[in-house]
């Protein structure tokens, strides 16, 4: 029953969260929203803050698992793959409750590098970038880091033009730019390192 209550409290947190904002979002909100006490809040976290690193790392494991289906459903190859992650995006995009990057509003709501909130976002970017990587040496990149990083940021890009600026085929725009880039590294002379 008690993880139960604590899941309601992360799930609620994270709905309104993406909807609302963190710092927006109040304690009592949060309370009304999932039906719990405020001593059921304080057994599971010490503070709000603690209530947004769980509900952060929750996102980042159901966020990162369904981009791998997604993308797994979509193509079979690494180099597909590759190309398949701005078709899940396209996805997302089209999803009645796209607010955006949580981890992006994260990181600039609690812009301290030094912040645990602000380090959740930044571990959320690493190990998507790390995901990546893997896709770009199997696929067969010369150089898996630097491919991975670019496409990262076509990404990110994306994510950004699609919340500003609602749905305008971001992802379509930067599957071609990747195509670009996949070809490039591909094509790539062998060098020294993996970078």
């Amino acid at each position: 029953m008690a993880s139960t209550k604590r899941d309601r409290l992360i799930d609620t947190a994270l709905e309104l969260f993406n909807r609302d904002g963190y710092r927006a979002t109040g304690i009592d909100k949060i309370l009304a929203e999932a039906g719990v006490a405020k001593m059921t809040l304080y057994n599971h976290f010490g503070s709000k803050d603690e209530l947004i690193l769980a509900a952060l790392k929750r996102r980042d494991a159901r966020w990162r698992d369904w981009l791998r289906h997604a993308v797994a459903r979509r193509a079979e190859t690494p180099h597909g793959r590759l190309l398949a992650v701005f078709d899940a995006l396209e996805e997302w995009f089209a999803q009645a409750d796209f607010q955006g990057c949580m981890f992006m509003r994260a990181a600039s709501e609690y812009c301290g590098c030094d912040h645990p909130i602000h380090a959740v976002a930044a571990e959320h970017q690493r190990l998507l970038l790390a995901e990546l990587r893997d896709l770009a040496a199997a696929a067969g990149a010369k150089r898996p880091a630097k491919l991975a990083r670019e496409i990262l940021l076509l990404v990110l890009g994306a994510i950004v033009a699609t919340q500003v600026n609602g749905p305008v085929d971001a992802g379509k725009a930067a599957k071609k730019a990747a195509e670009v880039l996949i070809e490039e590294a591909l094509a790539a002379p062998e060098v020294g390192d993996a970078a």
